[in-house]
């Protein structure tokens, strides 16, 4: 697989700096066939699985091709589904971010028709959307197409299944014919040749071929967790499975950094492999980590190519790849020599669709596995200590270290406590910044009513509309979460957040940072716990402003965190606490 730079593209300075901020270097297969086909004005027909990094392939030509002067719309993606419409949306507006005067609009059944009529009438020259809802603004004469340039069909396949053929012709048609159409699909049926057919000019074909999971030695496992709690988690798999030897896979060099300092921060000898990385420094790494002086390799998935080492107890997905052929790449590191190996795949959010395309792409069902508990760290903490005390006793004890015990005893210490106080400077405390039902995808914050949003109990409604007879993903007869979101006084929302939980047994503190400052729940409970030495889970409610926060803490603790805290940290910033007013 041929390995190319973004900076080797005929790129504009602009996608340059957001491809380099987003930490990718080296595009992906279909990224370097495609797009310079593309920003060549040809058609295309790209033959690819989700996942393989399709939305830059088609995104970044696009990005190129608007002119930011011209607020009419230049460029139109189709997709399938509304979470894919959502996800092209979010990526082209990451892409484009250097881009001033670009804007990015995704019209789809399921939300107000309001705040779509509003983002096209602002002037959006990227519309991402499904069929269905296209067509309602055509007939509504909210979107106009008569100055399309490139037209994108992703996921075509899909549409068609979904019965979306009707409307991707007529939509086509109402676009003018010197339009340039760009296709892509996993699949080529005939249904799929005959839209090329009719609606493209000599287009050029580009497929990237697919590698398959062949090691029946590696147990597969996915965990669907929160976001900020993934560190947690891995580090409760590497301790319970008690795992000696290990890669973790990130999809930036920004994180490789980041995850390696949590490691080390927990106690973990972990190093890190990326791109920035001088040859010599890349060499000293990789000779620790083959010696066994480090036992965590954190990598790229650039930076991991080339690396051959036997033994690795377990590979982590910290990241979900961002092409699917990199995750074949990634567990084929374990399971090697007729050894049974791991692959765990850390996933939070719309990740879930990706795991989806990763058993679709590799043929094999991925299990979902169980987040050891706190008091399985615990237990499994405790064996190892007492497995190294007798091995100790085995091997025998100097005479040197019982005089010591003999004179703590001289001092009116019993053998328990002397033994206890030992444990404890061995062990130290276990402790976790999260409890149990945290960890998982499917918490969520407990709802207060000082709640910046209050969220309507709507739906969609297929009253005048040609969504409301179409099975688009996430509109028709499901709930909609996302509904219309009503705005709350400033003065309502402080005067309800002042109340706390109302418990009597617990403290309300300030804290002079807040949403703006990036400061999230666990930041809080993390340096709480740190610096104060109280448990995450006597922690009460937090609840987190724009430029401040409060939090809840039992009343026997208060001076405690008062006094830890003073002169600290939350988040790299420094932090002022005290009793809530």
């Amino acid at each position: 697989m041929e390995v190319v730079k973004f900076s080797e593209l005929p790129l504009s300075e602009y996608v340059l700096r957001a491809v380099e901020e987003l930490g990718f270097e080296y595009a992906t297969p279909i990224q370097s066939a495609a797009i310079p086909v593309v920003m060549r004005g040809g058609d295309v027909i790209g033959q690819a699985q989700t996942g393989t990094g399709k939305t830059a392939a088609f995104g970044i030509p696009a990005i190129e091709a608007v002119d930011e002067t011209d607020k009419n719309t230049q460029v139109l993606i189709m997709c399938p589904t509304r979470e894919l419409a959502l996800q092209v949306k979010e990526q082209i507006q990451k892409l484009a971010k250097y881009k001033k005067g670009l804007n990015v609009a995704a019209i789809f059944g399921g939300e107000s028709y309001e705040r779509q009529f509003l983002a096209l009438k602002k002037g959006s020259q990227i519309v991402v959307g499904t069929p269905g809802r296209i067509m309602d603004h055509m007939e509504r004469k909210t979107l106009v197409l008569s100055n399309i340039k490139l037209a994108i069909l992703d996921e075509a396949d899909e549409m068609l299944n979904m019965g979306f053929r009707e409307d991707i012709e007529k939509i086509l048609s109402f676009s003018p014919a010197e339009r340039q159409t760009i296709l892509f699909s996993a699949t080529m049926s005939p249904e799929i040749l005959s839209i090329t057919k009719r609606f493209q000019k000599n287009p050029e074909i580009i497929r990237t071929l697919k590698k398959e999971v062949s090691n029946a030695n590696i147990e597969q496992f996915f965990f669907a967790v929160r976001k900020e709690a993934k560190m947690e988690v891995m580090t409760r798999l590497i301790d319970v499975h008690d795992l000696k030897l290990m890669l973790v896979f990130a999809n930036t060099k920004s994180k490789v950094d980041e995850i390696v300092s949590d490691l080390q921060v927990r106690g973990y000898a972990a190093e890190g492999l990326h791109g920035d990385m001088r040859q010599q420094v890349r060499t000293q790494v990789m000779s620790k980590f083959r010696a066994g002086v480090t036992t965590i390799l954190v990598a790229t998935d650039v930076a991991a190519r080339g690396i051959d080492v036997s033994g690795v107890d377990a590979v982590f997905n910290f990241d979900v790849p961002q092409d699917l052929e990199y995750y074949v790449h990634r567990i084929g590191r374990t399971g090697r020599a007729g050894k049974t190996g791991k692959a765990f795949m850390l996933i939070s959010g719309r990740d879930k669709y990706r795991l989806r395309d990763i058993e679709n792409y590799t043929k094999v069902k991925i299990e979902q596995g169980v987040i050891p508990t706190f008091n399985e760290l615990v237990k499994t903490r405790h064996r190892k200590f007492l497995e190294q005390v007798r091995e100790s006793l085995i091997s025998g004890v100097d005479n040197f270290y019982e005089d010591i015990v003999g004179e703590l005893s001289e001092e009116g210490y019993s053998d328990a406590q002397i033994m206890a106080a030992l444990i404890k400077m061995q062990v130290g405390a276990v402790k976790s910044e999260f409890s149990d039902a945290q960890l998982s995808d499917s918490y969520r914050e407990p709802r207060t009513q000082d709640s910046r949003f209050d969220r309507k109990d709507s739906r969609s409604s297929s009253y005048g509309s040609r969504d409301g007879g179409r099975r688009e993903y996430g509109s028709g007869n499901r709930d909609p979460r996302g509904g219309e979101r009503r705005f709350e006084p400033r003065e309502r929302r402080q005067e309800t957040g002042a109340r706390g939980s109302g418990r009597t047994d617990m403290v309300r503190l300030f804290i002079s940072l807040g949403r703006k400052d990036n400061v999230a729940p666990n930041h809080i409970v993390g340096a709480i716990t740190s610096e104060a030495r109280i448990a995450g889970r006597a922690i009460g409610q937090i609840d987190i402003y724009d430029k401040f926060s409060f939090v809840e803490v039992p009343q026997q603790d208060v001076k405690r965190v008062l006094d830890g805290m003073q002169g600290k940290t939350i988040n790299a910033r420094e932090v002022n606490m005290e009793i809530a007013k």
